[in-house]
């Protein structure tokens, strides 16, 4: 199951059979033996590996600290627990290894007129767990945003309340789109009716990858909104950098310009490498490439 058919069943762990202990395996024995020294804050979305994250955390989060990764992006809050942690024990395991968790994807209960106060009561204690991780970032990896403007006004509504709540707790509250945020609902863009009718208290997370596929210049795309986008998913067809469709280049030098502060790799699809040596590659490009500070 690709991340798309994971969102669309409205999962926000992780989703697909466990498939045994041969993944763990072939991560923990895989190295490029170039991913270099830890002198740049490259972050990783974990959904980036995530059946081996389901298998054993442990020894992944040993993997990714190994090939240089210093910053991650969690993807599976699920009944307080954190990929079967809680906050304060994946805090404590992956901070051992040095790293950070400084963002996660999460959801939430769906709003609707007769469930708000469950709603925002959940969003506290996910506020509270996050912030225990050491979060400086709590994102909706996606929405269903309905068919009318009247719809999407309410989704504004609601992420101005909950980015209130996140900044009263020291969090920041944040959107992270796909190719769907760039279509029209009557003659607005959806993702700019997001960005100018949310207050400053929500954030977005641009995917560059989706944002291209959206029919974007991600990095024009930065610089109409800038100061929206304080962290970036960098992303591409597989391994970041080798498909040559996306200007890395000009996303990052449009991204510092307007005071990015973090990026984390996001791989979905895995070729034609398997999925540890495609995150590694990642790192290995990033690592190399001097536009990345």
């Amino acid at each position: 199951m690709d991340r798309r058919d994971f969102i669309k069943k409205g999962a926000y762990g992780i989703a697909g059979a466990i498939v045994g202990g041969g993944i763990v395996a072939s991560l923990a024995g895989f190295t490029t033996g170039c991913a270099g020294p830890k002198d740049k804050r490259i972050g990783l979305q974990l959904y980036s590996l995530r059946d081996a994250m389901r298998d054993d955390p442990e020894a992944t989060l040993t993997q990714i600290a190994g090939m240089g990764y210093t910053e991650l992006e969690t993807a599976d809050y699920r009944d307080g627990l954190v990929y079967g942690y809680k906050p304060v024990e994946f805090r404590t395991l992956v901070e051992g290894l040095g790293m950070k968790v400084s963002s996660t994807h999460t959801g939430g209960p769906r709003l609707t007129e007769d469930n708000e106060a469950e709603v925002m009561a959940w969003w506290k204690q996910a506020i509270a767990d996050h912030k225990a991780m050491g979060c400086r970032y709590i994102v909706i990896p996606s929405f269903r945003f309905g068919d009318t403007i009247e719809s999407l006004q309410a989704v504004c509504d609601y992420f101005n309340k909950v980015g209130a709540m996140c900044k009263a707790e020291g969090i920041v509250f944040g959107y992270h789109n796909h190719a769907n945020e760039f279509n029209k609902i009557g003659d607005r863009v959806l993702m700019d009716y997001l960005i100018e009718n949310t207050s400053a208290d929500v954030v977005y997370e641009l995917d560059v990858y989706w944002a291209k596929q959206g029919g974007q210049d991600p990095a024009a795309y930065i610089e109409k909104y800038a100061g929206r986008f304080p962290l970036l998913h960098i992303k591409d067809d597989s391994v970041i950098g080798d498909s040559g469709k996306i200007d890395f280049a000009a996303i990052f030098a449009a991204a510092y310009k307007q005071g990015m502060k973090d990026y984390y790799v996001e791989v979905e699809e895995y070729s034609p490498y398997p999925p540890a040596e495609c995150v590694e590659r990642s790192f290995t490009f990033l690592n190399a490439a001097s536009y990345v500070k």
